[in-house]
């Protein structure tokens, strides 16, 4: 399927910003499933510099100055991208086991396994505990396969949590999230990504956009979409997938990736420094993902 995607990002300062310095990650990366076919990024006041990189994990990362004095900053990011099917036509029900695939962790003879290790560790908004191995233990059995076993994870989550947009922070910890059972994709994918990491297998936190249908006979808003997130979980024999546990499926054409990483903090759409701007700034954002034919 072909899309396209603006995201518009608009910041209201109560008082005056003298210059500021931002790193975005709006650009949508290519992968195995996905190719850009083109993207602009329109920065008003107008960027004194700005730079397009490859950062660590291979994202598009925009790096952009304003030396002007302002009291609103808006970043218009427009992306045409085409996308196709994970390797779905795979049988989740086959593939290596649990123990197989901790087994070829712990001893990893593939240069892929060996980089996915770095998806084990605990990164600053993901720590894997106790608590957190002990809720997704009774998915993953020993001879269950891996692949099996986080869906029906994926699953639970799903059916276990509540999506609660006004009860979770960017700042809330793990241990809250699952005592209260709320939370928004974010949470969700941090959760599942303990799990995962807990347990011993690599998981990537994974953001982007998720096209949204209106209901029938209703027309899509402009701007009514939203960025998303999932996850992205490792088998040494299978090779990396996507599984979504705010809609309780694995990732489609219709899941746009922007960027991955450890967690959100390695791919957040927008970060930097600004000198002045009065007391907390109001944030509007908007999304919009067309379906091009």
């Amino acid at each position: 399927m072909r899309y396209r995607v603006k995201h518009i990002t608009e910041y209201l300062y109560s008082g005056r910003v003298s210059h500021c310095y931002n790193l975005a990650h709006m650009i949508p990366r290519t992968t195995l499933r996905q190719t850009r076919l083109n993207n602009t990024v329109n920065v008003s006041p107008v960027a004194a510099h700005s730079t397009t990189r490859e950062d660590y994990f291979g994202n598009v990362a925009y790096h952009f100055e304003i030396q002007r004095p302002h009291n609103k900053l808006v970043i218009t990011a427009t992306s045409e991208v085409e996308t196709g099917p994970q390797r779905t036509s795979l049988n989740l029900d086959f593939g290596s086991t649990c123990a197989q695939a901790k087994e070829l962790m712990d001893k990893p003879n593939h240069v892929d396994s060996i980089l996915a290790k770095e998806f084990l560790i605990e990164s600053s908004m993901i720590k894997p505990s106790d608590e957190l191995r002990d809720f997704a233990a009774p998915s993953f059995e020993n001879d269950r396969p891996l692949l099996s076993a986080v869906m029906d994870l994926t699953r639970r989550i799903y059916r276990e949590f509540t999506y609660s947009p006004q009860s979770t922070t960017i700042a809330t910890p793990l241990d809250e999230v699952l005592k209260t059972r709320k939370g928004v994709c974010q949470d969700f994918a941090h959760l599942q990504i303990a799990c995962l990491r807990a347990l011993g297998f690599p998981a990537k936190y994974v953001s982007g956009y998720l096209e949204t249908l209106p209901p029938p006979g209703k027309e899509k808003l402009v701007g009514a979409d939203a960025s998303h997130a999932w996850i992205s979980v490792y088998s040494p024999t299978e090779g990396w997938f996507e599984f979504d546990p705010t809609n309780d499926c694995l990732v489609s054409e219709q899941h746009i990736i922007t960027a991955w990483g450890r967690d959100f903090f390695d791919v957040t759409p927008l970060k930097g420094v600004i000198f002045g701007g009065g007391k907390s700034p109001a944030l509007n954002v908007s999304v919009d993902v067309a379906r091009l034919p």
